[in-house]
């Protein structure tokens, strides 16, 4: 007996799936064979959907809300709707695209129109994704020539630094000693001795 069988994707923890879950339940999509990824759709590396995946047999059917709910990489949607639909025979609905229906239009013609939207769609989807990583880029890099900074902020040093410097230098503290005193690893005292040496270089 054919079933059916709903495909959800958000590409994070904080986005929200209900407007897909709407979308499924209209559909009359079981809870049982609704299966949910909350991660990014740049690769099909998800353990939802091989799991569904695995699942599917030939004259289902699997609802997508949208063609980037799918994924959004244009090579990677059209290898995965071949598998889908060729080799394991399922028919694909994507509800916000009636054109992408692999139920209507089985003729020559129907299908040259199906994949022709597909291919246009995959394309617009992962474009969007290159436009956005590019955007995040440009917006990192305009920020940083404002001078915020990203990522932990910088372990404030004593104040008296370069007493704890020369005590080690001449060897009147031990090397871990001086670690617990500025209260950094071994590795950010030695870079933030060289940024040190190279501010005073003058003075040294």
């Amino acid at each position: 007996m054919c079933k059916n069988y709903g495909y959800i994707r958000v590409s994070s923890t904080d986005q929200n799936e209900d407007r897909q879950l709407i979308a499924m339940k209209e559909k009359a999509v079981p809870k049982a064979n609704l299966y949910i990824d909350k991660q990014s759709g740049k690769d099909f590396e998800r353990p939802q959907y091989k799991k569904m995946v695995k699942k599917l047999r030939a004259g289902d059917l699997l609802y997508i809300l949208s063609i980037d709910r799918l994924g959004r990489n244009y090579e990677d949607i059209q290898k995965q709707w071949r598998i889908l639909t060729k080799d394991i025979g399922v028919d694909i609905c994507v509800i916000d695209m009636p054109l992408l229906d692999t139920r209507n239009g089985k003729d020559l013609m129907g299908t040259f129109i199906a994949d022709l939207v597909l291919q246009i769609l995959s394309f617009v989807a992962q474009s969007e994704r290159e436009n956005i990583k590019k955007r995040q880029a440009e917006g990192i890099a305009a920020a940083k020539a404002r001078g915020v900074k990203f990522g932990r902020p910088e372990k404030m040093l004593p104040k008296d630094f370069a007493k704890i410097v020369k005590k080690w230098e001449q060897k009147r503290l031990p090397f871990s000693e001086a670690l617990k005193l500025c209260n950094v690893s071994e590795s950010t005292f030695y870079r933030r001795l060289r940024e040190y040496r190279i501010k005073h270089l003058d003075e040294l």
